[in-house]
């Protein structure tokens, strides 16, 4: 599984290039969305101007220079509406991110100490011959060619072993893979979203030159910053996991520090908790959605939410049903 979780990285990486090249391609769409908005300029001063003159009143000059402003993010959109963006939001995924590593340094240490007195506990209980070739290799020396039956019992004993822990690591493993697939398919999501805002949001701007379409820019303001929020909730959600990962080990170190203490070595508790996480991944798009919200994007977060609802019960349903039907009985045994 630690090949598999460097895999994972690298394709979270990738993702994170990904963005990062597709970017100038928001520049194809300047020239495009120039015209839009100059032409929607030359409508947006003429219907106040002609207003003003009509009804005698003075000109307000100050609401005039709105799409001329819109013109000059149009112009530098990858610089200065990209660009400000991300960096006023790179410091807040920074900071998430080192909350996580921070976690995960402390589980591995935890869990390579849990290893060690689990080892040891295996030693008390006269067990260690199981999970160590060298332990099992001299029980059978010491047992002698002769006694037949006793070293063929052991070695069944031993054998039967290994194919439980077997099944256990493999129900183990196979959770584990849709935990991680749970995470990347948020990332793929979010980076595919991104890129599409990033690419037509000199469109955007544009359109919300035009009278009736002024929410349009405070909309990919907000949907941009919501989508892009993703990925320190996402930290923030493993870090969750991690603490109370944490926690659990906490308590397995200490009940194993008890010399009367066995362990049973299930991973039942552990495959309850990657389910737990699986589905959880699914509601970051609601959480992200709570953070920022502006006029006119509440239909887009109800189809986001509601794509995350339909995620969610299907890596629920897919999760609970191998679980109820195969770690149920395995791991009970």
């Amino acid at each position: 599984m630690m090949l598999l979780a460097i895999d994972f990285d690298n394709l979270h990486q990738v993702l994170r290039n990904l963005y990062q090249e597709m970017l100038p391609l928001c520049g194809d769409m300047t020239g495009v969305a120039k015209g839009i908005a100059g032409l929607g300029a030359l409508f947006y001063v003429a219907y106040r101007v002609w207003q003003a003159l009509g009804r005698a009143e003075p000109l307000d000059v100050f609401p005039l220079l709105r799409p001329f402003a819109i013109g000059l993010c149009i112009m530098f959109f990858p610089t200065i509406v990209l660009g400000t963006i991300n960096a006023v939001m790179s410091p807040i995924v920074t900071g998430t991110h080192t909350i996580l590593e921070s976690q995960v340094a402390d589980v591995q240490d935890l869990q390579k100490q849990k290893d060690r007195l689990e080892y040891d506990a295996r030693l008390r209980e006269g067990k260690a011959w199981l999970v160590d070739d060298e332990v099992y290799d001299q029980k059978m020396k010491e047992l002698g060619i002769l006694d037949a039956t006793e070293k063929l019992g052991l070695w069944m004993e031993r054998k039967f072993y290994d194919m439980k822990m077997w099944f256990r690591q493999l129900i183990r493993d196979f959770f584990e893979l849709l935990f991680n697939a749970a995470a990347l398919t948020i990332d793929t999501l979010r980076t595919f979203f991104l890129v599409v805002l990033s690419i037509l949001g000199p469109l955007s701007f544009a359109l919300s030159v035009y009278d009736g379409f002024q929410s349009t820019l405070t909309s990919w303001i907000s949907r941009y910053i919501s989508i892009y929020l993703w990925l320190p909730v996402a930290d923030l959600f493993s870090a969750v996991l991690s603490k109370i990962q944490e926690l659990m080990l906490k308590t397995d170190i200490t009940l194993l520090q008890d010399p009367s203490y066995v362990p049973d070595g299930s991973n039942g508790v552990y495959i309850v908790f990657l389910i737990i996480g699986i589905i959880g991944y699914f509601s970051i798009p609601t959480v992200a959605g709570w953070i920022i919200q502006a006029g006119g994007g509440g239909s887009f977060n109800r189809n986001v939410n509601t794509a995350a609802a339909k995620g969610a019960a299907l890596a629920g349903g897919v999760a609970g049903s191998a679980a109820g039907n195969v770690a149920g009985r395995l791991l009970g045994k």
